[in-house]
Protein backbone atom coordinates (compact mmCIF):
# COMPACT_ATOMS: atom_id res chain seq x y z
CA UNK A 1 0.00 0.00 0.00
CA UNK A 2 1.01 3.18 -0.95
CA UNK A 3 2.00 5.71 1.87
CA UNK A 4 0.34 8.70 2.25
CA UNK A 5 2.15 12.43 1.78
CA UNK A 6 1.74 14.47 4.71
CA UNK A 7 -0.53 17.44 4.37
CA UNK A 8 2.27 20.15 4.35
CA UNK A 9 -0.82 23.16 3.44
CA UNK A 10 -2.44 22.21 6.80
CA UNK A 11 0.19 21.39 8.53
CA UNK A 12 1.40 25.01 8.08
CA UNK A 13 -1.85 26.56 9.20
CA UNK A 14 -2.30 24.44 12.14
CA UNK A 15 1.20 25.50 13.17
CA UNK A 16 0.32 29.06 12.65
CA UNK A 17 -2.52 29.12 15.17
CA UNK A 18 -0.86 27.73 17.83
CA UNK A 19 -3.09 25.04 19.00
CA UNK A 20 -2.65 21.59 20.59
CA UNK A 21 -4.09 18.75 18.22
CA UNK A 22 -6.63 18.35 20.85
CA UNK A 23 -7.52 22.00 20.73
CA UNK A 24 -8.02 21.54 16.78
CA UNK A 25 -10.21 18.52 17.38
CA UNK A 26 -12.36 20.99 20.19
CA UNK A 27 -12.73 23.86 17.39
CA UNK A 28 -14.01 21.46 14.72
CA UNK A 29 -16.14 19.85 17.31
CA UNK A 30 -18.06 22.93 18.59
CA UNK A 31 -18.31 24.32 15.34
CA UNK A 32 -20.46 20.62 14.14
CA UNK A 33 -22.34 20.92 17.16
CA UNK A 34 -23.36 24.69 15.89
CA UNK A 35 -24.25 23.24 12.93
CA UNK A 36 -26.24 20.24 14.31
CA UNK A 37 -24.00 17.90 13.15
CA UNK A 38 -22.41 16.98 16.23
CA UNK A 39 -18.79 15.20 15.89
CA UNK A 40 -16.10 13.56 18.39
CA UNK A 41 -13.20 14.04 16.47
CA UNK A 42 -10.20 12.94 18.63
CA UNK A 43 -6.74 14.36 18.69
CA UNK A 44 -4.95 11.26 16.84
CA UNK A 45 -7.75 12.11 14.08
CA UNK A 46 -6.43 15.39 13.90
CA UNK A 47 -2.75 14.01 13.69
CA UNK A 48 -4.09 11.54 10.63
CA UNK A 49 -5.41 14.71 8.49
CA UNK A 50 -2.14 16.09 9.31
CA UNK A 51 -0.07 13.19 8.41
CA UNK A 52 -2.56 13.02 4.67
CA UNK A 53 -5.69 11.09 5.59
CA UNK A 54 -8.49 13.00 3.64
CA UNK A 55 -11.02 13.46 6.10
CA UNK A 56 -15.28 13.87 4.44
CA UNK A 57 -16.70 16.67 2.77
CA UNK A 58 -18.41 17.33 5.81
CA UNK A 59 -15.08 17.17 7.90
CA UNK A 60 -13.62 19.60 5.43
CA UNK A 61 -15.91 22.17 5.71
CA UNK A 62 -15.72 22.21 9.54
CA UNK A 63 -11.84 21.90 9.48
CA UNK A 64 -11.65 25.24 7.28
CA UNK A 65 -14.01 27.40 9.27
CA UNK A 66 -12.57 26.44 12.28
CA UNK A 67 -8.49 27.81 10.91
CA UNK A 68 -10.90 30.35 9.41
CA UNK A 69 -12.14 31.79 12.49
CA UNK A 70 -8.97 31.43 14.56
CA UNK A 71 -6.87 33.05 11.70
CA UNK A 72 -9.16 35.47 11.53
CA UNK A 73 -8.87 35.26 7.41
CA UNK A 74 -10.99 33.18 4.79
CA UNK A 75 -9.48 30.04 4.39
CA UNK A 76 -10.38 27.39 1.46
CA UNK A 77 -10.32 23.96 0.87
CA UNK A 78 -7.12 24.19 -1.46
CA UNK A 79 -5.36 26.84 1.04
CA UNK A 80 -5.44 23.95 3.67
CA UNK A 81 -4.67 20.93 0.84
CA UNK A 82 -7.95 19.42 1.02
CA UNK A 83 -9.69 18.27 -2.29
CA UNK A 84 -13.26 20.28 -2.77
CA UNK A 85 -14.56 16.52 -3.97
CA UNK A 86 -14.48 13.14 -3.82
CA UNK A 87 -16.40 10.70 -6.11
CA UNK A 88 -19.20 12.98 -7.66
CA UNK A 89 -21.98 10.22 -7.00
CA UNK A 90 -21.01 9.44 -3.26
CA UNK A 91 -20.31 13.53 -2.84
CA UNK A 92 -24.27 13.94 -4.06
CA UNK A 93 -25.91 11.52 -2.10
CA UNK A 94 -24.56 13.01 0.99
CA UNK A 95 -25.25 16.25 0.28
CA UNK A 96 -28.62 15.15 -0.27
CA UNK A 97 -29.15 13.22 2.89
CA UNK A 98 -27.65 16.37 5.00
CA UNK A 99 -30.39 18.32 3.04
CA UNK A 100 -33.01 16.22 3.92
CA UNK A 101 -31.80 15.81 7.55
CA UNK A 102 -32.28 19.29 7.69
CA UNK A 103 -35.39 19.68 6.17
CA UNK A 104 -37.02 17.15 8.28
CA UNK A 105 -35.83 18.91 11.59
CA UNK A 106 -37.02 22.30 10.13
CA UNK A 107 -40.93 20.62 9.44
CA UNK A 108 -41.20 19.13 13.45
CA UNK A 109 -41.55 22.49 15.86
CA UNK A 110 -40.28 20.57 18.78
CA UNK A 111 -36.92 19.66 16.65
CA UNK A 112 -36.50 23.37 15.31
CA UNK A 113 -35.54 24.65 18.65
CA UNK A 114 -32.35 22.78 18.51
CA UNK A 115 -31.67 23.81 15.34
CA UNK A 116 -31.93 27.10 15.95
CA UNK A 117 -29.40 27.07 18.34
CA UNK A 118 -26.94 26.98 15.46
CA UNK A 119 -24.93 30.21 15.22
CA UNK A 120 -24.14 32.37 12.06
CA UNK A 121 -20.62 32.36 11.83
CA UNK A 122 -19.30 35.17 9.98
CA UNK A 123 -16.05 34.05 9.54
CA UNK A 124 -17.04 31.63 7.04
CA UNK A 125 -15.16 31.37 3.98
CA UNK A 126 -16.11 32.76 1.30
CA UNK A 127 -17.04 29.69 -1.22
CA UNK A 128 -15.65 29.47 -4.57
CA UNK A 129 -17.48 28.04 -7.76
CA UNK A 130 -14.80 25.92 -8.34
CA UNK A 131 -15.04 24.26 -5.26
CA UNK A 132 -18.24 22.89 -5.58
CA UNK A 133 -18.82 22.23 -9.67
CA UNK A 134 -19.74 19.34 -10.72
CA UNK A 135 -18.20 17.03 -13.16
CA UNK A 136 -21.47 16.62 -14.84
CA UNK A 137 -22.27 13.47 -16.64
CA UNK A 138 -18.55 12.48 -17.01
CA UNK A 139 -17.88 11.77 -13.16
CA UNK A 140 -21.08 10.11 -12.34
CA UNK A 141 -23.73 7.08 -13.26
CA UNK A 142 -27.16 6.96 -14.03
CA UNK A 143 -28.22 5.45 -10.68
CA UNK A 144 -30.18 2.42 -10.78
CA UNK A 145 -33.37 3.13 -9.23
CA UNK A 146 -36.93 2.01 -9.60
CA UNK A 147 -38.46 5.56 -9.59
CA UNK A 148 -37.49 7.59 -12.39
CA UNK A 149 -38.22 11.54 -13.02
CA UNK A 150 -38.79 13.65 -15.98
CA UNK A 151 -39.13 16.88 -16.92
CA UNK A 152 -42.68 17.22 -15.49
CA UNK A 153 -40.95 16.63 -12.12
CA UNK A 154 -38.48 19.62 -12.66
CA UNK A 155 -41.36 21.84 -13.39
CA UNK A 156 -43.46 20.89 -10.81
CA UNK A 157 -40.63 22.00 -8.30
CA UNK A 158 -39.73 25.14 -10.02
CA UNK A 159 -43.85 25.98 -10.29
CA UNK A 160 -44.19 24.93 -6.35
CA UNK A 161 -40.96 26.73 -5.16
CA UNK A 162 -42.72 30.08 -7.13
CA UNK A 163 -46.00 29.55 -5.71
CA UNK A 164 -44.38 29.37 -2.00
CA UNK A 165 -42.52 32.25 -2.56
CA UNK A 166 -45.70 33.90 -3.48
CA UNK A 167 -46.99 32.68 -0.16
CA UNK A 168 -44.01 34.31 1.50
CA UNK A 169 -45.05 37.48 0.57
CA UNK A 170 -48.35 37.23 1.39
CA UNK A 171 -48.24 35.39 4.40
CA UNK A 172 -45.29 35.58 6.14
CA UNK A 173 -42.37 33.23 6.41
CA UNK A 174 -44.07 31.64 9.34
CA UNK A 175 -46.64 30.17 7.06
CA UNK A 176 -44.44 29.22 4.15
CA UNK A 177 -41.27 28.14 5.07
CA UNK A 178 -42.91 24.72 7.36
CA UNK A 179 -44.30 24.28 3.80
CA UNK A 180 -41.07 24.91 1.76
CA UNK A 181 -39.58 22.27 4.22
CA UNK A 182 -42.16 19.56 3.77
CA UNK A 183 -41.86 19.95 0.32
CA UNK A 184 -38.43 19.55 0.08
CA UNK A 185 -38.29 16.21 2.60
CA UNK A 186 -41.39 14.77 0.92
CA UNK A 187 -41.26 15.57 -2.66
CA UNK A 188 -38.02 16.70 -3.95
CA UNK A 189 -35.91 14.17 -1.51
CA UNK A 190 -37.37 11.38 -3.70
CA UNK A 191 -36.61 12.96 -6.64
CA UNK A 192 -32.76 14.20 -6.16
CA UNK A 193 -32.75 10.16 -5.37
CA UNK A 194 -34.64 9.13 -8.41
CA UNK A 195 -33.19 7.99 -11.89
CA UNK A 196 -33.41 10.27 -14.66
CA UNK A 197 -31.26 11.38 -17.57
CA UNK A 198 -28.37 14.31 -17.15
CA UNK A 199 -30.19 16.76 -18.51
CA UNK A 200 -33.28 16.09 -15.86
CA UNK A 201 -31.19 15.56 -13.18
CA UNK A 202 -29.01 18.53 -13.72
CA UNK A 203 -32.54 20.54 -13.91
CA UNK A 204 -33.68 18.58 -11.06
CA UNK A 205 -30.54 20.25 -9.02
CA UNK A 206 -30.71 23.45 -10.00
CA UNK A 207 -34.69 23.48 -9.15
CA UNK A 208 -33.91 22.00 -5.91
CA UNK A 209 -31.25 24.44 -5.51
CA UNK A 210 -33.96 27.84 -5.88
CA UNK A 211 -35.97 25.85 -3.44
CA UNK A 212 -33.00 25.50 -0.76
CA UNK A 213 -32.22 29.11 -1.59
CA UNK A 214 -35.78 30.62 -1.01
CA UNK A 215 -36.27 28.43 2.10
CA UNK A 216 -32.58 30.00 3.23
CA UNK A 217 -33.88 33.61 2.62
CA UNK A 218 -37.18 32.76 4.81
CA UNK A 219 -35.25 31.64 7.57
CA UNK A 220 -32.74 34.51 7.66
CA UNK A 221 -36.25 36.94 7.64
CA UNK A 222 -37.27 34.66 10.29
CA UNK A 223 -33.87 35.62 12.35
CA UNK A 224 -32.91 32.11 12.39
CA UNK A 225 -29.53 33.11 10.98
CA UNK A 226 -27.31 29.78 11.61
CA UNK A 227 -30.62 27.90 10.16
CA UNK A 228 -30.63 30.29 7.39
CA UNK A 229 -27.23 30.09 6.51
CA UNK A 230 -26.75 25.94 6.52
CA UNK A 231 -29.28 26.29 3.88
CA UNK A 232 -27.92 28.78 1.96
CA UNK A 233 -24.45 26.55 1.91
CA UNK A 234 -26.64 23.41 0.83
CA UNK A 235 -27.99 25.87 -2.00
CA UNK A 236 -24.62 26.67 -2.95
CA UNK A 237 -23.61 22.65 -3.11
CA UNK A 238 -27.14 21.86 -5.21
CA UNK A 239 -26.13 24.70 -7.83
CA UNK A 240 -22.15 23.34 -7.73
CA UNK A 241 -24.09 19.63 -8.75
CA UNK A 242 -26.07 21.64 -11.32
CA UNK A 243 -23.39 23.58 -12.76
CA UNK A 244 -25.80 26.39 -12.48
CA UNK A 245 -24.19 29.75 -11.51
CA UNK A 246 -26.96 31.88 -11.51
CA UNK A 247 -28.70 30.03 -8.67
CA UNK A 248 -24.82 30.30 -7.26
CA UNK A 249 -24.14 33.56 -7.45
CA UNK A 250 -27.67 34.68 -6.15
CA UNK A 251 -27.41 32.23 -2.59
CA UNK A 252 -23.98 34.37 -2.49
CA UNK A 253 -26.36 37.68 -2.66
CA UNK A 254 -28.41 36.32 -0.21
CA UNK A 255 -25.75 35.65 2.67
CA UNK A 256 -24.65 39.02 1.64
CA UNK A 257 -28.24 40.27 2.49
CA UNK A 258 -28.14 38.06 5.90
CA UNK A 259 -24.92 39.31 6.70
CA UNK A 260 -25.67 42.84 6.32
CA UNK A 261 -28.84 42.47 8.21
CA UNK A 262 -26.17 41.74 10.72
CA UNK A 263 -23.93 44.11 10.47
CA UNK A 264 -21.11 42.42 9.34
CA UNK A 265 -20.07 44.95 6.73
CA UNK A 266 -16.78 43.21 5.42
CA UNK A 267 -18.62 39.87 5.12
CA UNK A 268 -21.40 41.13 3.54
CA UNK A 269 -19.31 42.93 0.68
CA UNK A 270 -16.80 39.95 0.37
CA UNK A 271 -19.92 37.88 -0.31
CA UNK A 272 -21.69 40.54 -2.78
CA UNK A 273 -18.33 40.66 -4.67
CA UNK A 274 -17.86 36.94 -4.52
CA UNK A 275 -21.35 37.12 -6.55
CA UNK A 276 -20.90 39.54 -9.01
CA UNK A 277 -17.52 37.51 -9.81
CA UNK A 278 -19.45 34.51 -10.09
CA UNK A 279 -21.37 35.62 -12.92
CA UNK A 280 -19.64 37.53 -15.63
CA UNK A 281 -21.87 37.21 -18.19
CA UNK A 282 -25.18 37.97 -15.86
CA UNK A 283 -28.19 39.48 -17.79
CA UNK A 284 -29.11 43.34 -16.79
CA UNK A 285 -31.75 42.31 -14.39
CA UNK A 286 -29.94 40.41 -12.47
CA UNK A 287 -26.54 42.56 -12.73
CA UNK A 288 -28.65 45.24 -11.19
CA UNK A 289 -29.45 42.45 -8.49
CA UNK A 290 -26.07 41.99 -7.97
CA UNK A 291 -24.91 45.70 -8.41
CA UNK A 292 -27.41 47.06 -5.70
CA UNK A 293 -26.21 44.46 -2.69
CA UNK A 294 -22.68 45.60 -3.49
CA UNK A 295 -23.41 48.74 -3.00
CA UNK A 296 -25.30 48.33 0.24
CA UNK A 297 -22.21 46.61 1.19
CA UNK A 298 -19.40 48.86 0.26
CA UNK A 299 -21.83 51.71 2.10
CA UNK A 300 -21.56 49.68 5.73
CA UNK A 301 -17.54 49.83 5.39
CA UNK A 302 -17.80 53.64 4.27
CA UNK A 303 -16.53 53.15 0.96
CA UNK A 304 -18.61 56.39 -0.49
CA UNK A 305 -16.73 55.44 -4.14
CA UNK A 306 -17.56 52.20 -4.89
CA UNK A 307 -21.23 52.58 -3.24
CA UNK A 308 -22.13 55.33 -5.81
CA UNK A 309 -20.35 53.51 -8.53
CA UNK A 310 -22.34 50.33 -7.52
CA UNK A 311 -25.52 52.07 -7.57
CA UNK A 312 -24.98 53.74 -10.83
CA UNK A 313 -24.37 50.13 -12.28
CA UNK A 314 -27.03 49.17 -11.25
CA UNK A 315 -29.28 51.84 -12.29
CA UNK A 316 -27.93 51.57 -15.90
CA UNK A 317 -28.41 47.62 -15.60
CA UNK A 318 -32.14 47.56 -14.80
CA UNK A 319 -32.87 50.39 -17.41
CA UNK A 320 -31.51 47.73 -20.21
CA UNK A 321 -33.86 44.71 -18.19
CA UNK A 322 -37.14 43.94 -20.03
CA UNK A 323 -40.27 44.21 -18.38
CA UNK A 324 -40.81 40.72 -16.96
CA UNK A 325 -39.20 40.28 -13.42
CA UNK A 326 -38.43 37.37 -12.17
CA UNK A 327 -40.66 35.45 -8.52
CA UNK A 328 -37.15 34.32 -7.33
CA UNK A 329 -34.23 36.80 -6.80
CA UNK A 330 -36.35 39.85 -9.27
CA UNK A 331 -34.92 42.76 -8.86
CA UNK A 332 -36.95 46.49 -10.18
CA UNK A 333 -37.57 49.82 -9.50
CA UNK A 334 -38.71 49.39 -5.88
CA UNK A 335 -35.73 47.40 -4.89
CA UNK A 336 -33.58 49.77 -6.18
CA UNK A 337 -34.46 52.65 -4.31
CA UNK A 338 -34.51 50.83 -1.18
CA UNK A 339 -30.99 50.43 -1.98
CA UNK A 340 -30.09 54.07 -2.65
CA UNK A 341 -32.11 54.54 0.49
CA UNK A 342 -30.07 52.42 2.47
CA UNK A 343 -26.81 54.19 0.90
CA UNK A 344 -28.27 57.59 1.58
CA UNK A 345 -28.69 56.36 5.32
CA UNK A 346 -25.19 55.19 5.53
CA UNK A 347 -23.31 58.38 4.87
CA UNK A 348 -25.91 60.38 6.99
CA UNK A 349 -28.33 61.76 4.57
CA UNK A 350 -31.49 61.19 6.79
CA UNK A 351 -33.80 63.09 4.53
CA UNK A 352 -32.95 61.86 0.93
CA UNK A 353 -32.73 58.39 2.66
CA UNK A 354 -36.83 59.02 3.62
CA UNK A 355 -37.45 60.19 0.46
CA UNK A 356 -35.74 57.00 -1.90
CA UNK A 357 -37.50 55.11 1.01
CA UNK A 358 -40.97 56.50 0.04
CA UNK A 359 -40.34 56.32 -3.56
CA UNK A 360 -39.48 52.17 -3.04
CA UNK A 361 -42.79 51.97 -1.30
CA UNK A 362 -44.90 53.76 -4.12
CA UNK A 363 -43.23 51.29 -6.45
CA UNK A 364 -43.23 48.32 -4.71
CA UNK A 365 -46.28 45.36 -6.38
CA UNK A 366 -48.66 45.84 -3.26
CA UNK A 367 -48.69 41.92 -3.23
CA UNK A 368 -45.69 41.99 -1.78
CA UNK A 369 -46.77 42.18 2.20
CA UNK A 370 -43.10 40.62 3.49
CA UNK A 371 -41.57 43.59 1.74
CA UNK A 372 -43.93 46.52 2.64
CA UNK A 373 -43.91 45.35 6.29
CA UNK A 374 -40.11 45.75 6.64
CA UNK A 375 -39.80 49.08 4.61
CA UNK A 376 -42.80 50.71 5.99
CA UNK A 377 -40.79 49.76 9.59
CA UNK A 378 -38.03 51.08 8.44
CA UNK A 379 -38.89 54.42 7.13
CA UNK A 380 -41.26 54.66 10.40
CA UNK A 381 -37.97 54.77 12.34
CA UNK A 382 -35.87 57.39 10.38
CA UNK A 383 -39.29 59.84 10.21
CA UNK A 384 -38.81 59.52 13.85
CA UNK A 385 -35.45 59.77 13.68
CA UNK A 386 -35.68 63.42 11.79
CA UNK A 387 -38.02 64.58 14.41
CA UNK A 388 -41.40 64.00 12.39
CA UNK A 389 -43.48 62.13 15.20
CA UNK A 390 -46.77 62.16 12.93
CA UNK A 391 -45.46 61.39 10.31
CA UNK A 392 -43.54 58.25 11.38
CA UNK A 393 -47.01 57.44 13.64
CA UNK A 394 -48.50 57.37 10.07
CA UNK A 395 -46.06 55.38 8.49
CA UNK A 396 -46.01 52.76 11.76
CA UNK A 397 -50.14 52.65 11.31
CA UNK A 398 -49.33 50.97 7.29
CA UNK A 399 -46.53 49.03 9.11
CA UNK A 400 -49.49 47.59 11.06
CA UNK A 401 -52.69 47.15 8.77
CA UNK A 402 -49.83 44.46 6.99
CA UNK A 403 -48.27 42.83 9.81
CA UNK A 404 -51.59 41.92 11.54
CA UNK A 405 -52.55 40.05 8.81
CA UNK A 406 -48.76 38.19 8.08
CA UNK A 407 -46.65 35.73 10.59
CA UNK A 408 -43.18 37.19 10.66
CA UNK A 409 -40.17 36.93 13.37
CA UNK A 410 -38.61 39.94 11.56
CA UNK A 411 -42.47 41.61 11.87
CA UNK A 412 -42.16 40.75 15.59
CA UNK A 413 -39.00 42.50 15.75
CA UNK A 414 -40.42 45.64 13.96
CA UNK A 415 -43.37 45.70 16.80
CA UNK A 416 -41.28 45.32 19.80
CA UNK A 417 -39.17 48.31 17.98
CA UNK A 418 -42.31 50.37 17.30
CA UNK A 419 -43.45 49.91 20.98
CA UNK A 420 -40.18 51.19 22.28
CA UNK A 421 -39.54 54.15 20.06
CA UNK A 422 -42.76 55.64 20.88
CA UNK A 423 -43.08 55.01 24.46
CA UNK A 424 -41.23 58.39 25.07
CA UNK A 425 -44.12 60.34 23.07
CA UNK A 426 -47.04 59.01 24.91
CA UNK A 427 -48.68 62.19 26.21
CA UNK A 428 -49.01 62.92 21.92
CA UNK A 429 -52.64 61.98 21.15
CA UNK A 430 -51.30 60.11 17.70
CA UNK A 431 -48.25 58.43 19.43
CA UNK A 432 -51.11 57.42 22.38
CA UNK A 433 -53.05 55.62 19.52
CA UNK A 434 -50.65 53.89 17.77
CA UNK A 435 -49.30 52.52 20.92
CA UNK A 436 -52.56 51.18 22.02
CA UNK A 437 -53.17 49.60 18.55
CA UNK A 438 -49.96 48.14 18.60
CA UNK A 439 -50.60 46.83 22.25
CA UNK A 440 -53.89 45.11 21.00
CA UNK A 441 -52.27 43.53 17.43
CA UNK A 442 -49.31 41.96 19.43
CA UNK A 443 -52.07 40.46 22.20
CA UNK A 444 -53.85 39.29 19.63
CA UNK A 445 -50.79 37.56 17.68
CA UNK A 446 -49.10 36.53 21.01
CA UNK A 447 -46.15 38.78 20.48
CA UNK A 448 -44.87 40.32 24.15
Amino acid sequence: MAQREPNAALERLYRETGWTLRQFAQQVNRIGTECGTPTNYSPQTARAWLKGHVPGGDARLLIVEALSRKLQRPITRADAGLPSSTDQGEQLADLVTRLLELGEADMHPTRRSMLNAGLYSAALAVPAFRDFVSDGASGRKETQNAHRIGVGDVATVRTTTSRIADLLDEMGGGIARPMAAAFLVNTVGPYLRASATEKVRQGMLSAASDLVYLTGWMAMYEREHGLGQRYYLKALGLAGEANDKVTYCRTLRGMSLQASNLRYGRKSLELADSAAEAAPAAGPRLLAFLRGQQAHAASLVGDRHQAWTRLREAESALSKADSRRESLGGYDASAYKFHVSHVLYEFGDLPGSIKAMQDCLKLQPTQERQGRIHSHALLAQRQLELGHLEESCKTWHAFLDDYSSVTTARGDEHLATLRTRIAPYLRNREAGALDERAREIGLAKRVR
